[in-house]
């Protein structure tokens, strides 16, 4: 992109494209604990994606899912969200070692509504905590314990704009790339995708690996 590109740098040019600031309700919205009204977002919810910070400055996003009810609230001011077996990349936990900033956003299928939570979180393997996020008998070895410092929900316009839930909007799978055929391009022109999407398919229908 060769051009010099418009750049916005204050806030009063921000605010003025924008229209102005937000509504009091919508400031008032914003709480540091939960009630018994909002901890139902997060009850219901069988999807988040979760947000940290690197030592070197760079942002990770990752995705955690289960039943719902599967965050635990402790209480107002803290929940646990179990850690479950993944690539062991773990980009996620190793953040927190150096930076325990953390951002949630629930969504729950069928409602536009979500639900954000940002706070500090540690990372524990106390087994008293763990052993009622298990799942077939396997007790989660590691937890985030998050104390809240900001809950809110947020608007529906971006799920409503996308039509997130809508069936008709959905596409088959076979419509993108395949994960071989993406580690193909960017590995080896000679590794067996095929393959690696077969066997890949066949541990997940079986379920292996997900506890």
């Amino acid at each position: 992109m060769p051009r010099t590109i418009n750049r916005i740098t204050s806030e009063t040019q921000l605010r003025e494209l924008l229209g102005g600031r937000p509504a009091e309700q919508v400031v008032a919205k914003l709480a540091d604990r939960l009630n018994d009204l909002t901890r139902r977002f997060i009850d219901a919810s069988p999807f988040l994606c979760v947000a940290t910070a690197s030592p070197d400055g760079g942002l990770d996003v990752s995705p955690r899912g289960d039943p719902a009810g599967f965050v635990q609230v402790l209480d107002e001011r803290t929940i646990l969200l179990p850690d479950r077996p993944g690539n062991r990349i773990a980009d996620t936990l190793t953040n927190l070692l150096t930076d325990d900033r953390i951002a949630l956003l629930f969504l729950i299928p069928g409602v536009n509504d979500t639900f954000r939570v940002n706070g500090r979180a540690i990372i524990t393997d106390e087994r008293e905590l763990l052993e009622p996020c298990a799942v077939g008998g396997k007790v989660p070895r590691l937890g985030l314990l998050v104390t809240i410092e900001e809950a809110y929900t947020q608007c529906p316009k971006a799920l409503i704009r996308s039509e997130l839930w809508n069936p008709e909007r959905h596409i088959e799978r076979s419509a993108l790339p395949s994960s071989g055929a993406i580690l193909r391009s960017l590995t080896d022109p000679e590794f067996d995708a095929e393959g690696y999407d077969r066997d890949r398919a066949a541990r997940y229908a079986r379920r292996e690996g997900l506890y």
